[in-house]
């Protein structure tokens, strides 16, 4: 039997989605996973360490060369140093990064603060640790959303243990501004409270705009576990590489769960996301140059369409305003019009969120438009 807390996690909107996108040969605008690939080199250097013999356990926090990479890209990126022996933990992926993270800090009885609407998996791993999820709304900004910091501070009291932000932001495509960052910096401050800054889309910010990290500001290096991954990156969603960047105490809580998960990241992997790290930053950046311009492509189709299509500042996904029930609209989609997406009510606890639909631009270019077609032919309900 499974036990209460994991029931309303017994399934995935996910799964749910793409199985109906199979079903009815839909274009999968659901999930967040690329149709095309990443640099070449770094593939070769996969086969490399297959055919090489990296096939068996190593370092329970990573392999050296990774962990260096890993470090020595975050000071040329963001200027923050850390040590690759004691500030850096390899996962097997980001989101068992921050379970882990969640599971060595947070007790049964505490409360944790989630942005909402939420990546999938935050509420699920909150439920893992026995503790209380607490949630902030993103709100209206024009076109875009934003925090709701108001609600921010009222909602930290004395049971908070922990704060989780995502930024650029799934699945709203939304970036926290500096503004932002310095309130949720100096309320964390006030409160004594350690936060994990999911930054897995911290390459995929769009206008040339730099990414910022909470963790760069005052106050903050010592209480942030910042975590990210190769995956958004260089496309590699399913080599399930991620780490954990922090101070050597948090590191310490994140390892002591992590080493109990699945003790080692996938091994042959490693060297390769260490080579991308070093030398495919131009294939990276030509990426983000390209998913900006997709992200134009999609809105810019929806929109004709006659979609209240909403504002992303990076990442992967556009949210529209369908007007009418999201859950009902996606469930319908890939039976009606060949293409499938995901209702942001999935990802929130709160009704607001019914009308909003996010769809996945990163795909390649004909895909959009083949989407765009088959939408166009449907006519919108």
């Amino acid at each position: 039997m499974l036990v209460p807390r994991l029931r309303p996690y017994s399934t995935s909107v996910f799964g749910e989605i793409s199985q109906l996108a199979v079903t009815h040969g839909a274009i999968d605008l659901g999930q967040g996973f690329p149709d095309y690939e990443g640099p070449r080199a770094m593939h070769d250097a996969a086969r490399a360490a297959i055919a090489t013999g990296v096939n068996h356990y190593t370092s329970a926090k990573g392999q050296p060369v990774l962990r260096d990479a890993i470090v020595a890209e975050r000071a040329r990126h963001m200027g923050e140093k850390y040590d690759a022996a004691t500030e850096v933990v390899v996962t097997a992926g980001a989101t068992e990064a921050l379970t882990a993270a969640l599971l060595g800090l947070v007790e049964p009885g505490d409360e944790v603060i989630l942005i909402e609407p939420y990546y999938d998996s935050y509420p699920a791993a909150v439920a893992l640790t026995g503790a209380t999820r607490r949630t902030v709304a993103m709100v209206p900004d024009g076109d875009g959303f934003t925090l709701d910091l108001d609600e921010l501070r009222r909602t930290i009291n004395p049971k908070t243990r922990l704060l989780v932000l995502n930024s650029p932001h799934n699945p709203t495509g939304s970036l926290l501004s500096d503004h932002d960052l310095r309130a949720i910096a100096e309320l964390a401050c006030d409160h004594d409270l350690p936060v994990i800054s999911d930054e897995v889309y911290e390459h995929l910010v769009f206008d040339a705009i730099p990414h910022t990290s909470i963790a760069s500001l005052p106050g903050m290096r010592d209480r942030t576990i910042v975590i990210s991954g190769p995956a958004k990156t260089f496309n590699v969603t399913g080599w399930r590489i991620g780490w954990a960047l922090g101070p050597e105490p948090l590191i310490n809580a994140v390892f002591a769960a992590k080493q109990y998960l699945t003790f080692v990241p996938p091994s042959p992997f490693q060297p390769a996301i260490a080579h991308a790290l070093a030398h495919e930053q131009q294939w990276a950046a030509a990426n983000r140059a390209a998913l900006q311009r997709k992200y134009r492509t999609l809105s810019t189709g929806l929109r004709d369409l006659g979609f209240d299509v909403k504002r992303s500042a990076g990442g992967y996904f556009v949210c529209v305003d369908v007007g009418t029930d999201g859950t009902a609209f996606c469930r319908d989609l890939p039976a009606r019009a060949g293409v499938a997406a995901i209702p942001v009510a999935a990802l929130s606890a709160r009704g607001n969120w019914n009308t909003l639909v996010r769809f996945a631009y990163c795909k390649e270019d004909a895909t959009l438009r083949d989407a765009i077609t088959r939408l166009n032919a449907a006519g919108h309900p």
